[in-house]
């Protein structure tokens, strides 16, 4: 599924972008984005894995992971860690990510 390999793309931009944080914070907002950005993409293989309950569960679960990368991601482009394009980069795919997200929720549904 595309959201699986866009969730790769972005833990493959998003992750070495990190290490170039100040180190003064690597501990807490970089690991808290770190650990939201694997935490969904963990939420949405155990979402494959699962029947329809236990998956809409599981990708509501991925959901809120992502609000919280979207929630670090703007105070890492407020401290400016980030460009400005790397902040709109960034932004898309999250809210690519986001749309495959709402699309495979609404199908879980069966709305």
């Amino acid at each position: 599924m595309v959201i699986f390999t866009r969730t790769y793309d972005l833990l493959v931009w998003l992750l070495p972008r990190c290490e170039r944080f100040p180190k003064a914070q690597r501990f807490v907002v970089t690991k808290r984005l770190q650990d939201a950005v694997l935490d969904f993409q963990e939420a949405l293989f155990l979402a494959n894995s699962h029947s329809k309950r236990q998956r809409i569960s599981y990708l509501q679960a991925a959901d809120a992971h992502l609000d919280k990368v979207r929630l670090y991601l703007r105070l890492v482009q407020q401290w400016t860690w980030l460009s400005s394009g790397q902040y709109a980069h960034v932004s898309a795919m999250v809210a690519e990510i986001g749309r495959l997200l709402g699309g495979w929720l609404r199908q879980a549904r069966g709305k």
